[in-house]
């Protein structure tokens, strides 16, 4: 203690601050790296910082002053003095020289970058005693590596878990200066020679070299936070064989990860994070929830908190994902302003038994789970809030679709430009009011929406997300081709914090492209069903050519049966069981992120099975229902060209006249005139068709449409072996059952269309295959 308080008295020289201060500029460097780096991610609250002096004044350090001598002693030449006396003199410098301080003899020697620290001896000392010096002088240079760690990771910036490194690291050398103090009391008494020193000395030679050599090791790693406890744990087990040092080891790390175990327990148990110094295994990034119903490519819920994994401890790297996992569930339900705090809450404590955590964190973790799984099923009602837009998006709620098709048919027809969105919503409203879907009571969260573009170009642009051609379609110059109100429309949905979570604009946006594919499909299917009732009225005349007339009819209704077929498939084949392993799987979720993922796969499933995960199938299947739509307003237009005047129309003999019923003067004469009628109108149709080749305009459909629909089954019949992908098959079978006998007749006839898929699937007769069969003939006739 005398020796310290000699130290400590001495006037500072001039010159010995130049020296110092230069060699602490990398030092200061690193600093203001780390602090710039926190004060960034904490700029509301800036991290302490130690005023400029403590870093300054070099005798505060507690480590040699290079460049000067503190005694003013008059140096006597050791050579000339006997061994006894020389003896004496070097017993008394080493003192000096284990606290930090040069002797008259023995003096340090300036660093050069992280090596250890060397001593220069007197040449003229004795050998024998130069030996036993050099034998003790590696616990000073281990006392000099030692101290300079505390003094720098004591600095605000290298984080609590250094800060309780070198807390621990300083009560050992406490413990070591008490020893020092005693040996000095000895040597003042005359009862301390160099043997007994060195033998004093060795029990605490080797705990100073471990101290040095991990403050070596977090030095070279630059460790803050995780990274040291991973480096003090993996020291620990290496130590296995020497019950000391693994004694030793335990204690420094047991105190090391007691602030880093603090941001653990608020974590896992109340879902908070307070990591000023950024040295805790999960960060935290400053993202808007709201985005969640925005951005498409939001990752709110894999970004919000992230692992970092260099500040994982070795010890915990199987759990990181639990832990995670664990703080993010609470956090959420913290967010909805329910405050948590985990029941089975106790202080985790570092052991070399790696069950004690695991058992902690998955408690933790256990209740975390089941707090966010029934916060979103029960008081958020999720599983009722996915069945409303399943009854909308996916269009099983039949007759509220009647009517709003009904309502907003005229409205739809327009540009998108032209149609006024107000006028949508109302209609929408009372479709609903006038459906069963009535009775839902999350039916205002369905909104409508007009998309700027088609759905194909929606699909290449969500398929191109995070790849090479995402710029390109982005930047694309949008289509010329004014989009109808029926291409454009679609619904969306308000979705409120949490169930943003599980319901983001990802999984909306698959909703919606559904959605356009199967809305489109019914807005053919209603064009054509309108054009079957119009050609009723056209069976009643005995027209001359009646053969090109029924050609009409016959691709109306392969055309009816293809996309009834396709919206069968679609809902019954695919959406249909998909949902009900969704629901079984909901059910059994023990944590978020199993419903997170069983929603995922129910929607690629369903995109996938719909063929809307792949752009060339439907590329054919938009041609398929482009030649439908084309083919309708043809046939809609040929016949308005039939119609007679509205007057002649309404005259029937059911109703009469104004004069009262019928008689049978006037029945005869009703009957007449409408058997010239019939004539006429027969006649009429015959000329339009000699004028304007409808027969061949006909045909000219049918071809295309077979094309089209072989050229879609191939594709698909190459899908489904390629890619496994078996579903498919199930709509292959579909279509030929249905279409076998006509694609027969005008697709290979025709064209002579290889087939190599037909032998393939399973089913099918050879007597199928060629449409000969009086089922699949009749219906494809």
């Amino acid at each position: 203690r005398s020796l310290v308080l000699s130290l400590n008295q001495q006037p500072l020289p001039a010159a010995c601050a130049c020296p110092h201060s230069a060699s602490l500029g990398p030092l200061e460097l690193t600093r203001k790296i780390l602090r710039d780096k926190q004060n960034k991610k904490n700029s509301g609250q800036p991290i302490p910082v130690f005023p400029s002096w403590v870093y300054e004044r070099p005798a505060l350090i507690g480590d040699f002053l290079i460049g000067t001598s503190l005694s003013t002693d008059t140096t006597v030449p050791i050579g000339t003095l006997p061994l006894a006396s020389q003896e004496s003199m070097i017993v008394e410098d080493l003192l000096y020289v284990l606290i930090g301080v040069d002797g008259r003899y023995i003096t340090a020697q300036a660093l050069v970058g992280r090596q250890n620290r060397a001593f220069s001896l007197d040449p003229n000392l004795d050998l024998s005693i130069k030996e036993l010096v050099t034998r003790i002088l590696p616990v000073a240079a281990s006392y000099s590596a030692v101290t300079r760690f505390i003094e720098e990771k004591s600095s605000f910036e290298y984080g609590q878990v250094n800060h309780a490194l070198a807390a621990a690291m300083r009560t050992l050398i406490k413990e070591y200066m008490i020893l020092i103090t005693q040996l000095e009391h000895l040597q003042r008494q005359g009862l301390l020679s160099l043997q007994k020193l060195w033998f004093y000395i060795q029990p605490t030679m080797r705990t100073l070299e471990i101290l040095a050599s991990l403050a070596t090791s977090v030095d070279k790693g630059e460790c803050m936070g995780g990274s040291t406890l991973s480096l003090l744990h993996d020291k620990t087990f290496n130590y296995t064989g020497d019950s000391q040092a693994q004694e030793l080891c335990l204690y420094l790390t047991k105190a090391a990860s007691v602030p880093y175990f603090e941001i653990l327990e608020k974590w896992i148990y109340r879902g908070i994070i307070n990591d000023p110094y950024s040295e805790f295994m999960v960060e935290e990034h400053e993202l808007q929830k709201e985005k969640i119903q925005e951005d498409y490519n939001d990752k709110y819920w894999d970004q919000r908190y992230t692992v970092v994994q260099q500040q994982i401890p070795s010890f915990l790297q199987k759990m990181a994902d639990k832990i995670l996992s664990t703080g993010k569930y609470l956090n959420v339900v913290r967010e909805c302003g329910r405050d948590v705090t985990c029941p089975v809450a106790k202080e985790v404590i570092y052991t070399l038994k790696e069950r004690a955590y695991v058992e902690q964190i998955e408690k933790a973790y256990n209740y975390a789970s089941k707090v966010l799984l029934d916060f979103l099923m029960e008081e958020k009602e999720l599983v009722a809030h996915l069945r409303s837009i399943k009854h909308y998006f996916l269009m099983d709620q039949g007759d509220f679709f009647v009517h709003f098709m009904d309502l907003t048919e005229e409205e739809l027809k327009k540009p998108v430009d032209d149609i006024i969105t107000t006028r949508l919503e109302a209609l929408l409203e009372l479709a609903l009011r006038m459906s069963t879907a009535n009775t839902d009571p999350f039916k205002d969260d369905l909104k409508i929406d007009l998309m700027p573009h088609d759905l194909i170009t929606q699909l290449l642009r969500v398929l191109a997300i995070e790849t090479k051609q995402e710029k390109a379609i982005i930047s694309a110059e949008p289509t010329e081709l004014t989009l109808s109100g029926l291409e454009a429309f679609s619904f969306d949905y308000i979705v409120k914090w949490p169930l943003s979570l599980i319901i983001n604009r990802k999984a909306l946006t698959r909703y919606q492209m559904l959605f356009r594919h199967m809305f489109y499909c019914k807005h053919v299917e209603r064009q054509l069903c309108n054009v079957w009732i119009s050609n009723k009225t056209a069976k009643q005349f005995s027209l001359h050519s009646a053969k090109w007339f029924a050609g009409a009819f016959t691709l109306r209704q392969r055309m009816l049966n293809f996309v009834q077929n396709i919206q069968y498939y679609m809902m019954f084949e695919v959406m249909e069981p998909t949902w009900h392993i969704l629901e079984k799987n909901l059910k059994l979720a023990s944590n978020i992120d199993d419903v997170l993922s069983h929603h995922t796969s129910f929607l690629d499933n369903c995109l996938k099975d719909c063929m809307l995960t792949n752009p060339e199938l439907l590329k054919i299947f938009s041609k398929l229902m482009s030649v439908c739509v084309m083919f309708t307003n043809c046939m809609q237009r040929f016949t308005q060209s039939m119609k007679l005047d509205s007057e002649m129309e309404r005259l029937t003999l059911e109703h009469g006249t104004m004069l009262g019923p019928p008689t049978e003067e006037e029945r005869a004469e009703e009957a007449a005139k409408k058997k010239l009628t019939n004539k006429l109108l027969a006649e009429h149709a015959d000329s339009l068709h000699l004028t304007s080749g409808f027969e061949a305009t006909i045909n000219k459909f049918d071809s295309n449409f077979s094309t089209h629909l072989l050229d879609l089954l191939d594709k698909l019949s190459v899908y489904s072996t390629n890619d496994c992908e078996h579903s498919m098959l199930n709509i292959i079978y579909r279509l030929l059952r249905f279409q076998a006998g006509s694609i027969c007749r005008k697709g290979w006839q025709d064209s002579a269309l290889p087939v190599p898929w037909l032998p393939s699937l399973p089913g099918v007769t050879a007597a199928s295959r060629l449409g000969l069969d009086s089922g699949i003939g009749a219906t494809g006739s």
